[in-house]
């Protein structure tokens, strides 16, 4: 239902899951990892008290409405701090790691290169990086 949404406040640097299931399982997970539920679904979001309703259908109105009923602060230094896939926090590795792992043009191109432990997914500073950042420069300047 929301998952542009996570992989966003990933991008953006926050631990968060995303799954699927009934809305007791959904509830269950959200209380044993003591998450805040966001939820497009009125009838969960009255049956758990820690939880978020997310209005809009919109992606950046989403976020906004995360951001301004958490409190959040958007840290360009904590983005891109976490795995879009799966969530786990991305490590530096070095270049000779990527290679072969990485499109040839990204490995000749760049120097940096980050891999999630856990799903072994491969990141650089690409063009879609300026993009990203340029996205939330936006949220940045529209926020209070």
């Amino acid at each position: 239902m929301l998952g542009t949404l996570a992989k966003w406040l990933r991008i953006i640097g926050y631990d968060t899951a995303y799954g699927e299931g009934n809305d007791s399982e959904i509830i269950k997970k959200a209380d044993t990892e003591e998450r805040i539920l966001f939820t497009r679904d009125k009838e969960l979001h009255d049956r758990y008290v820690n939880s978020v309703f997310v209005g809009s259908t919109k992606l950046e109105e989403q976020i906004k409405e995360v951001i301004n009923a958490l409190k959040l602060k958007i840290d360009m230094g904590n983005a891109l701090s976490r795995c879009t896939l799966c969530n786990a926090p991305i490590m530096k590795t070095s270049k000779e790691q990527a290679k072969g792992k990485v499109p040839p043009h990204a490995y000749e191109t760049h120097d940096n290169f980050w891999i999630c432990p856990k799903c072994k997914r491969i990141y650089w500073m690409g063009t879609h990086w300026d993009n990203m950042k340029r996205f939330i420069e936006k949220l940045k300047d529209e926020l209070p």
